[in-house]
């Protein structure tokens, strides 16, 4: 009996399916209610200390090396006064708290409660064994979290464990390929399919000028056409990124087999679905303006 092969890109889209899920809660406000009652209010502090509580009471340092594309005065302005207000041990548990309430209002009891979300919750921990804590800290620091005993929520957890795993090996990509972190931001949203610059102000930090200062660097190395698209060499550089981060993020996929891989996908899809239907999402997101 033979194996199927995994296509190429099969783990990216899986991958897409399960990272849609997980996002929910950073514009759900049962976040914002739970930070909120632990005396962190502003949406930027929220933001910053339910990703970054698994690593303990950073910096502002390792919190910027680890997310990126956010502005270092943006970070230093939240960490690690953050950790004043609430130990990560506490957003920790209310980050558990929102993503479940979260999760009930966009699925509902029926879904959480269903074989399919248990399925789904086995196969994505089971690809979830084969990552690797090498040079990846946003997801060694989430792989030492005990596995939630809820079926939604363990299913939240792996999601978030394959996030942040590939998350970390598509940095490496970005710096290999050199661009820094507002370069990339650029970029992704020349494609498309990244954030819409007004979004990219509110939440990373930067202002027009340092935009329009990044624009520049990348039109000079012909990245960037004089209207702002991708040049023809600038959609080849984000092609190879998103390769080398697939090759990076390949191991809990091949792991997982060509059919699990196709079942998750198709379960994840289904989830991300009925979420992004019940408005998980800001209608203006995504997109170039």
């Amino acid at each position: 009996m033979t194996t199927a092969a995994l296509e190429p890109r099969a783990g990216r889209r899986c991958h897409n399916m399960l990272n849609s899920l997980h996002a929910t809660h950073y514009f759900s406000p049962d976040l914002g209610r739970e930070l909120g009652a632990l005396g962190i209010t502003h949406p930027r502090a929220v933001n910053f200390a339910v990703r970054a509580a698994a690593l303990g009471p950073v910096g502002a340092g390792p919190v910027a090396a680890a997310f990126y594309n956010y502005k270092y005065a943006l970070v230093a302005r939240h960490v690690p006064a953050v950790w004043e207000t609430a130990a990560p041990s506490r957003v920790l548990a209310a980050r558990t708290r929102a993503v479940d309430a979260t999760l009930r209002r966009l699925l509902g009891e029926e879904v959480l409660r269903s074989a399919e979300m248990a399925e789904a919750a086995r196969l994505a921990l089971r690809a979830a064994e084969a990552c690797s804590r090498e040079a990846r800290p946003l997801y060694a620091a989430h792989a030492d979290l005990p596995v939630p005993e809820e079926p939604h929520l363990a299913y939240w957890h792996a999601a978030t464990l394959l996030r942040e795993h590939r998350g970390d090996g598509h940095l490496a990509a970005l710096m290999s390929a050199g661009l820094d972190g507002l370069e990339a931001v650029v970029t992704h949203t020349a494609t498309g399919k990244g954030m819409a610059p007004k979004w990219v102000f509110g939440t990373r930090g930067w202002s027009q000028e340092d935009w329009d200062a990044a624009t520049d660097r990348l039109r000079e190395r012909g990245l960037l056409a004089a209207s702002g698209e991708l040049s023809e060499r600038g959609a080849a550089l984000r092609d190879e990124i998103e390769q080398e981060t697939d090759r990076l993020d390949r191991a809990p996929y091949e792991h997982l087999g060509a059919e699990g891989v196709a079942r998750l996908t198709e379960l994840g899809g289904a989830f991300a679905h009925a979420a992004l239907m019940a408005g998980a999402f800001p209608a203006d997101l995504i997109g170039k303006a």
